[in-house]
């Protein structure tokens, strides 16, 4: 069956960094566009990056531009969010989605907490 698994979520100083993973199963992983999702406590989900089926297209939320940077490879069926210089709003659930058309799937997300 098809399967996301995010990993890499934790605890965080103001200014760090993390590395978010996204294990893919169950489909063909290279026909998909990817995305990272995130939502914040008592916000609503919004979209953090995206990165097309060959990784020759991304695109960012304006509030991660220049500090996250998303990435895949095709080999690992794996996208990655690489989080820099990170700040306390950046605290939230983190979930990778997968779409092709009207298909799409959801992980279940791996939480992230930014404080001192």
């Amino acid at each position: 069956q098809v399967q996301l698994v995010e990993s890499g979520g934790g605890l965080a100083q103001p200014g760090g960094s993390l590395r978010l993973s996204c294990a893919a199963s169950g489909f063909t992983f290279e026909m998909y566009a990817m995305s990272w999702y995130r939502q914040a406590p008592g916000k609503g989900r919004e979209l953090v990056a995206g990165i097309s089926s060959d990784g020759g297209w991304t695109n960012y939320a304006d509030s991660v531009k220049g500090r996250f940077t998303i990435s895949r490879d095709n080999a690992k069926n794996t996208v990655y969010l690489q989080m820099n210089s990170l700040k306390p709003e950046d605290t939230a659930v983190y979930y990778c989605k997968a779409g092709m058309g009207f298909k799409e799937y959801w992980g279940k997300g791996t939480l992230v907490t930014v404080s001192s």
